[in-house]
Order: C-alpha cells, then structure tokens, then sequence
C-alpha cells in the first residue's frame, strides 16, 4: 500500500492517522512537539482516542519534520479553520498547510482537504498557491482521466464529520463524502477511506458539491437551534412551557426535533460565515442564515 500522511493531529487529524496507522505506513505530521510527544507515550489530552488506540497504531510515525511529506504519495490536510475578529474565515492554518505539502510533495501526490471552507476555496486558494510553492501544476485541471500519476499533483476534498467527544458517531461509522479533481482521483479518495470507514462513502460529484455539503450540514444546526431559542423566548412571555411544546408537536412524523440551548463545538457557529463568506463574494446577501447568527 502507498504511505500516506495526516497534516494536524487535533481531534480530526488524530484519529484519522490512528484509524491508517493501524492498517498501512502512515505519517502524522504536527507542529506541536508536546503534542506529539504525548501521543507516542499513549496519551490524548482531548480524549478522542483512547491509549489502546494509538499503541494499536502500529504503523503510524509522528514527525514534526514537515520532509517527511515526501515519502507519501497521499496527504491529508486535517487543520483548523477558524474566523477572525471581523467573522471572516481566517485561512492561515490551511495556507501554512498547503505552503508545508508543496514544498516537499514529491510528483504524482494526491493532496485531500479535509478542513471545511466555502465552496470554492479549495480550487481557487489553495491549487494556486500549491502551483506556486511547489513548481508544479495542478494535473487535475487538464481534462484528463488522471490516469497519468507520474507529474503535477492531485486535489481531493472530504469534509470532516467528526463530533468531539462522541463515542457513539465516531470516524468509522459516520458516511464519508469524497470527492475528487478527475475520475481517478475520486476514485482513489474514495477506496482509502473506504478501508477504514465501515458506514461507507458518498461519492460528490465535484469537490465543490462536497465543500457545499459540509458547510450546509452545520448551517442547517446553527438555524434549527436558533428557531428553538427564539420559540423558547416567546413562549417565556406567554408562560406556555416549551418543552410540553415540543413534546406535544414532536408526535408528528415530519416535526424535527431540536432543543433550545448553545451551538456546541468549534464549528456550528463558524461555518455559517464561511458560507455566508462566499455568498456574499458572489453577490448575495444571505438573509436568514445570518438571523441565526
């Protein structure tokens, strides 16, 4: 089996180097010394993997040497992507990623984003400066098949599904949306996850239905429980208690059930502005995506 490399090791990347490392040659590549330190001694501070489940990681490296990209012939880029102050998307970590991948990929490499961005970023950001870095070209955008891996490099897209914190939904039994630059490459994308995510793949039909997708799945959440807060409210003034209210219309077959409360975890309120990002971009103004906010 070809190596592969898992660039950030937080709570998407780890398990997903852990998930290979246990059935072919892996690099896990992370800045963070400490990190890494502790995860060779079996230990994750942020409990998404069990110390079981890294020594059982037999053939997974830990390596803060960013040459060692070189030895695999599929990276995966599992970093933050975070907002700024004026909540637009600050995509500083996937660009010092992107910089790290290009200038020790070696020819022929598929590069897979796993980091949620706008639709579009991918191709538009991240290719050109990979074009840039490296002195390649981009293969994937000649046409072809992509049958020919011996020159330029590859782009795939599959967008994170991980739940921090769930031991239930985990890497392996959540469906993976794959998706890649020419029909080769979906195709590779889509055996490699295949190999250690038994719920199986979704194959999207670009890389920007599969950005498109991730983006709407946490914007979806972020205006359910938005609608729930602003339910709970006016209920308050009408002194109706509102979980006898959701209970009584949860009977329904079609009535979603969702609860008053926060957004929880590191994207649900970010990802919206990621998408309202790139309408806007376009020439629209999302409306009710950004209510929720």
């Amino acid at each position: 089996m070809d190596k592969i490399a898992v660039v950030g090791l937080g709570y998407v990347g780890l398990p997903l180097a852990v998930a290979f490392g246990k059935k072919r040659s892996t690099i896990g590549y992370d800045l963070d010394e400490r990190k890494l330190s502790n995860y060779r001694n079996g230990f994750d501070p942020s409990g998404e993997v069990e110390p079981e489940g890294l020594v059982a990681a037999t053939q997974l490296e830990y390596t803060s040497d960013p040459a060692r990209l070189a030895e695999a012939s599929i990276i995966i880029v599992a970093v933050p992507t975070p907002i700024d102050h004026a909540r637009k998307p600050d995509l500083s970590p996937v660009i010092g990623a992107c910089k790290a991948v290009a200038a020790h990929m070696s020819p022929g490499t598929t590069v897979v984003f796993e980091s949620t961005v706008y639709p579009g970023c991918t191709e538009e950001v991240c290719v050109p400066i990979m074009e840039e870095v490296s002195g390649m070209r981009w293969a994937g955008s000649t046409g072809e098949d992509g049958s020919d891996r011996n020159s330029g490099f590859f782009i795939g897209y599959s967008p994170e599904r991980i739940n921090p914190g769930d031991k239930e939904n985990r890497l392996e039994t959540i469906v993976k949306v794959v998706s890649g630059d020419t029909p080769i490459t979906s195709k590779i994308v889509a055996e490699l996850y295949e190999s250690v995510v038994t719920a199986g793949v979704c194959r999207a039909a670009t890389i920007k239905v599969a950005e498109a997708a991730k983006v709407i799945e946490n914007t979806q959440r972020d205006l359910n429980i938005a609608l729930m807060n602003e339910l709970a409210m006016i209920f308050h003034k009408m002194d109706i208690d509102t979980v006898d209210v959701l209970e009584a219309a949860g009977t329904k077959w079609n009535f979603l059930p969702f609860r008053p409360g926060l957004v929880g975890g590191h994207c649900i309120g970010v990802d919206p502005y990621y998408l309202t990002y790139k309408a806007e971009a376009v020439g629209y103004h999302p409306q009710v995506i950004l209510a929720g906010r």
